[in-house]
């Protein structure tokens, strides 16, 4: 494994050697090369997205009629859930063939017209990239427990016994009861997942090469990057176990040097939920990791500043995961397509967030986690959603936003497991929310009470200044106006009040200040600042001058303030 493919890394030296040196990267233009760092990223499913033939379900015509809209919010990149053919059985994530494209979405034409049409309007696509498991219908699958000697059947990890660890380390505690399942073979399959998604053994090279195939396949669609889905899993070595395995990081660099001998400026996104001290492993030696990671372990201690006002576990998780290589880069979110993941919190921090976002069992899930939008957690209320979001634009890395949160769309508990946060998106007060002409939706859009699509949609709010949409557009132009939060360097700032997060950036010679109110109730912040620079407020114009090195600055209950120091045109 610490061997393969060694013949790409002096490739890779010559092709991307900046990222491998300190020293070189501080010549490297950061604003015009890693585009990842100061880009929004819009998570969409292209099956509940816009349906354009009437069949009740989305497909990419659907998707390229929205794309002016995507363009007037104001995002860089979209990020597709997989689209590839599959039975349908994990929404998606049980993938059936790598190279196509799922029929009931539409044509690798269709497709391709997608793509073309997202470029012309300099919005990049990221995509699913699953290749931690395979569906069980899968050829390869079929094909390696049909037979012992299948050339197959080592591309999945089997044992002939069931192991003693067969019921540890399930991805989804209560709903599944093993990881290990007997096959008519008479051995057993290894699934991290579901039973019906054997895991890949990425131990045989042969599956790494084939990875490998799959990113050059759809980097040649025009793909910009990939969401690397489940890593810990990808990187496990099988015959270390399931309860505490050991892991094989040289696949990270690997199949980094090989994305980007084919596409230079390719990012990866790797969904890889692991402590401050892991994220060395992930992010690589200066940069040779994964360009990019999901910050699961500040999102969870937010949600707990989010719901309890209480912001000292989430100030010490943005610090301890302050230090990352020059070239790499944190993506912070508020929802996803998954559950929030409350796991890293203690029993009594996870029950106050329960208590306070999720507290009938039915909004619960793996007992872990929470399985609403954020508009119901936050009781949509209208400022606490405005201080989340202006949040989640001003902290150190890339917002990832998910596709419906920028009108404020709900949950519909109904609805197993996940799938409560993958409703169909609401465009208009028209039959099924604008979505489909047809009769009825292959999954339901929300019809009822204050999140229904008679009153929440896409149509009502864009004629609508004040609506959520508006100011989500608003305050995605300001977090572009602020290079300094993508590029430059950071510090929290000491304010006086336990309720109030300030943090300050900086980036050649220009500087931002942004504060938040976490409390329902008016707060004083008080801060130093050495070089006692007049503060121009970007969103209100109430600029604050210091009093020697000190200002004041007060916020409304859940308030915010964006300030540029020095001068408001820098």
């Amino acid at each position: 494994m610490k061997k393969r493919y060694a013949f790409l890394q002096l490739t890779f030296l010559l092709f991307s050697g900046a990222c491998f040196s300190q020293k070189k990267l501080a010549s490297v233009d950061l604003k015009d090369q890693l585009w990842y760092k100061n880009s929004v990223i819009y998570n969409l499913e292209v099956g509940v997205f816009k349906d354009s033939d009437g069949d009740g379900r989305g497909d990419f015509t659907g998707l390229i009629q929205k794309l002016d809209y995507l363009t007037a919010l104001g995002i860089d990149a979209i990020w597709l859930a997989p689209f590839q053919p599959s039975p349908g059985q994990d929404d998606g994530y049980d993938v059936a063939d790598f190279y196509a494209v799922d029929e009931k979405l539409g044509t690798p034409g269709d497709f391709a017209e997608f793509m073309f049409q997202a470029q012309k309007r300099g919005i990049r696509v990221i995509m699913d990239l699953v290749i931690n498991h395979t569906s069980e219908q899968h050829p390869w699958f079929k094909a390696a427990r049909q037979s012992k000697n299948s050339p197959y059947r080592d591309w999945y990890i089997w044992s002939e016994k069931l192991p003693k660890d067969y019921d540890k380390g399930m991805v989804f505690p209560g709903v599944q009861k093993a990881v290990w399942t007997k096959d008519a073979s008479g051995e057993y399959y290894y699934h991290r997942f579901y039973d019906f998604q054997p895991d890949l053994n990425f131990a045989n090279p042969k599956v790494v090469q084939e990875s490998q195939k799959i990113i050059g396949f759809w980097l040649n669609q025009g793909i910009s990057g990939f969401r690397l889905d489940a890593v810990p899993f990808i990187l496990e070595i099988p015959k270390t176990g399931s309860d505490k395995p050991e892991l094989d990081f040289q696949f990270l660099t690997d199949i980094r040097q090989f994305a980007q001998t084919r596409k230079a400026d390719v990012a990866i996104l790797g969904e890889a939920n692991v402590v401050p001290e892991d994220t060395k492993n992930y992010f690589g030696e200066n940069g040779s990791g994964m360009h990019m990671m999901f910050n699961f372990f500040a999102n969870q201690h937010l949600f707990y500043a989010l719901a309890t006002g209480n912001l000292e576990p989430f100030k010490k998780a943005i610090t301890l995961t302050q230090q990352i290589p020059q070239a790499s880069q944190w993506a912070h979110f508020l929802r996803n397509h998954d559950e929030i993941d409350l796991g890293r919190l203690t029993d009594k921090q996870r029950q106050e967030v329960y208590a306070k976002m999720g507290p009938d069992t039915s909004m619960q899930l793996y007992d872990r986690g929470i399985r609403r939008r954020l508009a119901p957690m936050l009781s949509n209320n209208r400022k606490h959603l405005e201080l989340a979001y202006s949040l989640l634009f001003s902290l150190p890395g890339t917002p990832v936003i998910r596709y419906g949160d920028e009108i404020g769309m709900g949950d519909d508990l109904r609805l197993k497991e996940r799938i409560s946060v993958r409703t169909p998106m609401q465009w208009t007060a028209e039959k099924n929310g604008g979505f489909t002409s047809a009769d009825t939706a292959f999954r339901p859009v929300i019809s009822s009470g204050e999140y229904g699509y008679q009153t929440l949609n896409v149509a009502q709010q864009q004629r609508d200044p004040n609506s959520l949409l508006s100011w989500t557009s608003k305050i995605i132009r300001l977090r572009k106006s602020c290079p300094e939060i993508a590029l430059g360097t950071y510090q929290l700032l000491e304010t006086g009040s336990p309720h109030v997060f300030a943090i300050r950036y900086t980036y050649e010679g220009k500087s931002v200040v942004i504060l938040h109110n976490f409390s329902d109730k008016p707060q004083k912040s008080t801060f130093t600042l050495e070089d006692k620079d007049t503060l121009f407020d970007l969103i209100n114009m109430e600029d604050q001058k210091p009093a020697g090195n000190k200002y004041t600055v007060s916020l409304d209950g859940y308030g915010y303030k964006w300030f540029r120091a020095g001068d408001v045109m820098r």
